[in-house]
């Protein structure tokens, strides 16, 4: 039942106590409302690019790059050899004297800036290092000029001179020729694993791609350490040549099935693209048996297309079982003057991905996932979403994701559902993630604390892995090493700021449960739910920044949020709140007297338990926090008052819970 709620300021002395249980003992100190409460300053203020709003401005820009891109593995040397052209188009009001480029492959070096410092459980602390990114020729192709052009390659980063400035809104065609060895097992998300029938090669971060150019920095030029990336949206073309009997799965749609596949393989296809279950493409007698492929010899150039992405990534193996079941969304066109293909849910995996509990099951997994964030939050824009059993880096690409061949449940549930839903954040809200890392793995984790509640009846919920509540399952309670370790830190840090003992505790855990404790206890989820949808609509393939996901959360919830944004995001403050003195004559409302001590006074709830076994629940707002951090509560006339507890239903994250609860004997 509701009732009223009645605050009283606390004024002269306290109200005669009743008998009460011990509270805490050590000292604190109240919540001073004007620091919880001061205007907030976000870091970048709003201009004709960025609206107050939180919408892109009346006069938004960003660039944009259309790779076409031919490559070849040599699988003896384990080389990947590549030439792309990239067309720039300069949509920025500013001219362009040079391009920035990303090498990524140039991390495995030995003299790599990574080196130092390296993530623990990262290819850098193996000892195991390539050559690199080895750039063989790049030229510049402007007013129908072709003009050789000698780069300059710092670490991980590689500058184009051009021989003439980009204009706005102009135009230019940039030639690179390249070679690197693909590492071992040991590369993590770009990797040639071995298996019983054969390698498995995960190939990502393999070309040369374009640093993101933007209005908020100029180039974005961070240096890959190992963390995530930052880049700018365009369609792809891109072609891999392997030898005869592997199979390659890719980004995007397979644009020459005919070439590539047989048509038992064609057919399969279809029937999978009619079917709600999965239907074998390449069985494990397939596998093993030559006339399976459409070429006995030789070597198969496979060719792929994707509109409207910021990446893509592929794997090839002789050794790949597959699988596919159509995705319930209508189809797409893959590319210009290509026809439109349904969309399907895909897994390759090798032998030692079957076994009980394990790879028969992923595509179900990959279907369940691109349905529901689909209907939940936004359409899933691509042909088709592969999930790969391979090395295990747990990485995600736009329409492929790289997890392990022996994930088995829940952990492949969460570790599937969890990399798809990167094709949400950064994919598609293109965010930078060598900044802003909550902005996608908080983001997606926090989609996917849901998508565990949903999927078959919550078999794998709640969610409880390293990424979200990982003791308990229960956020509220494993939140708070987080929230009172001194050292941990803020969300705002820099993605490269982040070390690994507090990578998961707070980008993804911190980051998810904050939208979780915006969208259940601060606006509801009919009020978020439209403003966190409007936020994807609007930011979709464009480059939000966090102070724009502030101010469109508030504008379009209708709420001042400054005091949860400094608090959860710029600061590590916490709710703790406490129950003082009760007073409580027969036939009159008891009192309560609550205090604030905590820097995060989300809405909290306090419960009046009474010797007829009734209960009361009463909400305290958190404008009950603006001007005083102790206040007194009325309850409404009911004799027989046995216990007071706040929260009690342990749903926000208070960091002192002693002092929460308050029996009452007459």
């Amino acid at each position: 039942m509701s009732v009223r709620l009645f605050l009283l300021p606390l004024l002269g002395g306290v109200l005669a106590p009743a008998a009460l249980l011990p509270a805490t003992t050590f000292a604190k100190t109240l919540a001073d409302p004007a620091t919880v409460f001061a205007p907030l300053t976000l870091p970048d203020a709003p201009n004709v690019y960025r609206s107050g709003s939180g919408l892109p401005g009346p006069q938004y820009w960003q660039n944009r790059t259309d790779y076409v891109i031919h490559s070849r593995i040599d699988t003896q040397a384990h080389v990947l050899h590549g030439s792309e052209t990239v067309t720039y188009s300069n949509n920025s009001p500013e001219a362009l004297d040079v391009l920035w480029l990303q090498l990524d492959q140039n991390i495995y070096r030995a003299d790599t800036r990574g080196e130092v410092g390296a993530i623990p459980g990262s290819h850098m602390m193996t000892g195991n290092h390539t050559d690199g990114m080895v750039i063989e020729h790049v030229s510049v192709v402007q007013g129908g000029r072709d003009v050789d052009v000698t780069p300059l390659i710092s670490d991980t980063r590689m500058q184009l001179t051009l021989p003439r400035t980009i204009d706005p809104h102009g135009v230019a065609f940039v030639k690179i020729d390249w070679h690197y060895t693909l590492p071992g097992p040991w590369g993590g998300r770009t990797a040639v694993t071995p298996t019983r029938e054969g390698d498995i090669y995960e190939v990502a971060q393999w070309y040369p791609r374009l640093s993101v150019y933007d209005d908020r920095r100029g180039w974005n030029t961070l240096p890959y350490l190992g963390q995530e990336f930052f880049l700018e949206y365009g369609s792809f073309d891109y072609s891999v040549t392997v030898p005869w009997n592997y199979t390659l799965v890719g980004s995007g749609a397979l644009l020459n099935p005919e070439q590539v596949l047989t048509s038992v393989e064609r057919n399969r296809l279809a029937q999978a693209a009619q079917s709600d279950t999965r239907v074998m493409i390449r069985t494990l007698d397939d596998i093993t048996d030559p006339k399976s492929h459409l070429k006995q010899s030789g070597e198969v150039t496979w060719h792929y297309g994707m509109r409207n992405t910021r990446d893509v990534a592929f794997a090839a193996s002789p050794a790949f079982v597959w699988d596919a079941a159509r995705i319930n969304l209508p189809p797409v066109v893959p590319w210009t003057n290509y026809r439109a293909v349904p969309r399907l849910a895909m897994s390759v995996y090798p032998r030692e991905g079957i076994g009980p509990h394990g790879w028969d099951r992923s595509t179900d997994y990959v279907k369940h996932a691109i349905e529901y964030f689909s209907s939940k939050w936004f359409e899933y824009p691509w042909p088709n979403a592969i999930n790969l059993g391979g090395h295990g880096a747990g990485m995600e690409y736009p329409g492929i994701v790289f997890d392990g061949m022996s994930d088995r449940d829940p952990e492949l549930f969460w570790i599937t559902t969890h990399e798809l839903g990167h094709g949400w954040f950064p994919m598609i809200v293109g965010t930078d993630e060598r900044r802003n890392a909550f902005m996608d793995e908080g983001f997606n984790t926090f989609i996917d604390v849901y998508a565990s509640d949903h999927f078959n009846n919550g078999e794998f919920a709640p969610k409880r892995d390293s990424e979200f509540a990982p003791k308990t399952g229960n956020p509220a309670q494993d939140i708070v090493p987080v929230l009172t370790d001194p050292d941990a830190p803020v969300l705002m840090t820099a993605a490269d700021g982040v070390s690994e003992k507090y990578r998961h505790g707070v980008t993804y855990f911190k980051g998810a449960y904050g939208l979780k404790l915006l969208r259940e206890q601060i606006l509801g989820p009919v009020r978020f739910d439209a403003a966190f949808r409007r936020y994807i609509a609007e930011w979709a393939f464009k480059h939000p920044s966090p102070s724009d996901f502030f101010r469109l959360m508030s504008s379009e919830a209708g709420e001042d949020l400054g005091w949860f944004w400094r608090g959860w995001y710029f600061t590590n403050a916490a709710p703790d709140y406490a129950l003082g003195d009760v007073h409580h004559d027969a036939g009159k409302p008891a009192t309560v007297q609550v205090r604030n001590y905590g820097g995060l006074p989300l809405p909290v709830v306090l419960r009046a338990d009474y010797a007829d076994g009734k209960s009361e629940e009463l909400r305290i707002p958190t404008e009950a926090w603006r001007q005083s951090s102790d206040i007194v509560v009325s309850l409404p006339v009911h004799d027989g008052l046995k216990a007071v507890t706040l929260d009690p239903d342990h749903v926000i994250p208070d960091i002192d819970r002693a002092d929460n609860r308050l029996a009452i004997t007459p």
